[in-house]
């Protein structure tokens, strides 16, 4: 099971990231958990100074920016 977490304060960019997250998951048919991280001490522990950021089984794998569905496909493929 993939872990999948969006880290950001709950923006409009977040929720989108957190949209696509989910849709590329289900595309992919893989077995996932999606976890929403808000709270500010647990984004900056990953390093992350921008939001919202793409976190994957524990490893910061976008942050600043939106990535659509087929780029998170790539990421988790």
């Amino acid at each position: 099971m993939k872990k999948i977490q969006i880290l950001g304060p709950g923006c409009p960019k977040c929720r989108t990231l957190a949209a696509n997250a989910e849709q590329a998951a289900k595309g992919l048919g893989i077995d996932y958990e999606l976890e929403k991280v808000t709270d500010i001490n647990k984004i900056t522990s990953h390093g992350v100074m921008m939001t919202p950021a793409l976190v994957v089984d524990g490893v910061v794998k976008s942050v600043g920016k939106v990535l659509d569905v087929e780029g998170i496909k790539k990421i988790l493929s």
